[in-house]
Order: structure tokens, then sequence, then C-alpha cells
């Protein structure tokens, strides 16, 4: 019993990792390990904070307006999906300095006339307009990931992704986290702005498009030109 007693303290494993297998110290890298409980947390938390941030914010909108414009709901979802990995990975790799860079007033304004173009574009009939297939997939695809790459630039998603990387030192389960958070919230979007094609005419939809791409145009000139303490 004495002996036993006198055995108390780390386990195997820890006195392994504090000697080593042959006997010196062992190195430090070699025995940090992050419980997965630690890294599910991050994952989740991530995935999570996104989700609920995303709800209603201007890039669901963009999500609903690129399905009831384009009917094409597939490549509108993988082009999120590409666009929102880009964005996010580099949010979390290179985080807040980044952020702070993009949100510039100048690189701002530039995103936010870019919308405004895109309003009156949007307001354009195309020749073959009652007939979905016009338009490629590939064409959708690469609108909607340059769409939504710019207008996620400096969101609250985006600054959420550079915090949360901060916070948990993982980029990958961090901007995979937030990337399923986005999917979660912008999937059931575009699906709802595709299906209100079909009871909506098509001029409605142009007009309904062109009205919210400015909006979001004149919400980033606001941000961008406004006083501090005003943010989209």
């Amino acid at each position: 019993m004495a002996r036993t007693a006198g055995l108390q303290g780390p386990d195997w494993r820890d006195r392994r990792c504090a000697r080593g297998l042959t006997g010196r110290p062992a190195a430090a890298s070699s025995c940090v390990r992050r419980p997965r409980s630690v890294l599910l947390e991050s994952l989740l938390i991530s995935a999570g904070v996104v989700a609920i941030a995303e709800i209603g914010d201007k890039t669901q909108l963009l999500a609903m307006v690129l399905a009831a414009r384009y009917r094409r709901p597939v490549p509108i979802v993988l082009g999120i999906l590409v666009a929102t990995l880009l964005n996010h990975a580099l949010a979390a790799g290179l985080g807040v300095l980044v952020a702070q860079w993009l949100e510039g007033r100048l690189f701002q304004a530039a995103v936010g006339l870019a919308f405004v173009v895109m309003a009156g574009w949007a307001l354009i009939p195309d020749k073959e307009d009652e007939d979905a297939a016009s338009h490629t997939h590939g064409g959708v695809f690469l609108t909607t990931v340059v769409a939504f790459f710019l207008v996620e630039i400096g969101d609250k998603t985006q600054i959420a992704t550079s915090l949360l990387a901060a916070r948990f030192e993982n980029l990958t389960l961090v901007t995979a986290g937030t990337t399923l958070g986005m999917m979660l919230a912008n999937v059931p979007a575009v699906y709802l702005g595709e299906a209100a094609t079909k009871v909506v005419p098509l001029k409605v939809v142009r007009i309904v498009a062109a009205v919210i791409f400015a909006l979001i145009g004149l919400w980033v000139l606001a941000s961008a030109f406004l006083p501090l303490g005003f943010h989209v």
C-alpha cells in the first residue's frame, strides 16, 4: 500500500511525455495535443456564430437575388461555397490586419458602386429571359463567386472569422466551421429565391433584384463614409 501511494502523480503517458522514449526530456511539440472536444468546439462554435450572424444579412439577400435572377440553384450554391472558402480562408489566415485593410473607404466605395451598377444591369431583360437555359452553369457560377466574394469583404461574418481564428488558433477548422455556417444560412435562401420565380413574374423579379442590389450598394457606401460606429 505504501508503495502504491508513493507512485501517485502523473500517469504513464505524462511520465513518458516528460522523459521521452529514450529517457531524455521529450520535445514540447511532440507532447502537446489538443483534446478532440476542443477541436469539435472550434468547428461547431464557428458554424453556429456565422450561421446566426448571416440571417438577414446582405449576403443572404444576395443569394436570394441571384437565385431569382438565374434560376440555377446548383451553380449558385457551388459559387457561394467557393467564394466563402476563399474569403474566409483569407480572413482566418491573415486575420484582423487584412480585414482592416479591406475595410478601407476607397475599397468599400468601389464595392458599393459596383453593386449600384449591378442594379442597373438587373433591370435589363435578357433576350431569352423566359428560358432559364439561356444562362450557362459556368457563367452563373463565376458571377456568383465574384459577387459573393466582393460583398462578403468587410462583412461581419468575415470579421467574425478573423476573431474566431485568433481565438481557436486553427485555420482549417475555423474556416470549415464558418463556411458550414454560411451554407446552412444561404442554401435555403437560394432555393427560396428560385421558387419565387415560379409564382412571381420575371419583370417583378428584375425590379426587386435591382432594388436589392442598389440597397446593398448604398449600404456598403454608407458604411464607408458615415461616422465610425455605423457598420454593415
